[in-house]
């Protein structure tokens, strides 16, 4: 089988790897992750990754669990080194013996509702208010959030456009009469301040010509938790899966916060009903029922 070789100063491994990754519509979030762990292979070998044999990667993935490295890092290592051998490198063989590590995701930490109000009340202005309100409001990602353009606000059909999400996938995603309402308030202080530009950001960055960054909705969110006094550990994304746990405990179909969300697979969004206290105390347990019956409330079945 024939494999790349990496002399030609102008199309360096890494190049390559960047490349045919782009070709099959990676997104940049999982295009740094890769190189990073390619990088750091590399590092343990001592030289360059094209170079390395079977047994190499075996003692990689032994160095790791003997480090006690997490299983999302090991895993995120294996689809870098199979994507690198397989793909740029075209010697799929070399991956075969890399071991994925199982595991159980740890429950996603969920505001309650009240918990929320304080959150976005406590919120420093009304632009960051608006900000975290779309991400509350509409269930959109962090990065959705920081590249919203005002062009994406449908206020006819009441929706949000939201252009080369995850996946680099388009959607739209709900639009409320408050969260409108909130816009339009930001939409004209925007326009005092001489920073909302036409056909520009929604949330611009300290420039203006560039969107606001997600590290500082990331800070954003944690100061009005402290300020809020809320002491769970939450991040833009917690207003995400508080979005999908508070619809699913309305009673909204779990397939329709799949659309919302984006998510392709349901099993994604299966996740939430694992988080959802109001559907756990909606299940009757089976104990009530024989305490029931021990008393004469109910027949035996």
């Amino acid at each position: 089988m024939d494999t790349i070789t990496t002399t030609s100063p102008t199309h360096s491994l890494r190049e390559r790897m960047l490349q045919d990754m782009t070709m099959r519509g990676f997104g940049a979030h999982t295009q740094n992750d890769y190189i990073r762990h390619v990088r750091n292979f590399a590092a343990f070998l001592g030289r360059p990754p094209d170079t390395a044999t079977v047994e190499d990667l075996r003692r990689y993935q032994v160095d790791q669990h003997e480090r006690a490295v997490g299983p999302a890092t090991i895993n995120g290592a294996v689809s870098a080194l199979r994507f690198l051998f397989g793909i740029t490198l075209r010697r799929p063989e070399m991956a075969l013996g890399l071991v994925v590590v199982r595991f159980t995701p740890k429950l996603r930490v969920v505001l309650s509702v009240e918990e929320t109000a304080r959150l976005l009340e406590a919120a420093p202005g009304i632009k960051y208010k608006a900000a975290l309100s779309v991400a509350y409001g509409a269930g959109l990602r962090v990065s959705e959030v920081a590249h919203l353009k005002v062009d994406d606000i449908d206020s006819t059909r009441m929706l949000i456009r939201v252009e080369q999400g995850k996946g680099r996938k388009d959607r739209n995603a709900m639009l409320s009469t408050h969260l409108l309402d909130l816009l339009r308030q930001w939409w004209r202080e925007g326009k005092r301040r001489g920073v909302m530009l036409p056909h520009g950001w929604l949330f611009p960055g300290r420039s203006g010509t560039d969107p606001i960054s997600a590290r500082q909705l990331h800070r954003v969110v944690q100061e009005s938790a402290e300020r809020a006094e809320i002491h769970k550990r939450v991040s833009p994304h917690t207003l995400r899966h508080s979005f999908a746990t508070h619809l699913l405990e309305q009673g909204v179909d779990i397939r329709v916060i799949q659309v919302l969300l984006g998510h392709v697979n349901i099993n994604t969004t299966g996740i939430y009903t694992q988080v959802s206290s109001k559907t756990m105390r909606a299940v009757a347990s089976p104990l009530d029922q024989i305490v029931a019956v021990m008393e004469g409330r109910a027949p035996p079945g």
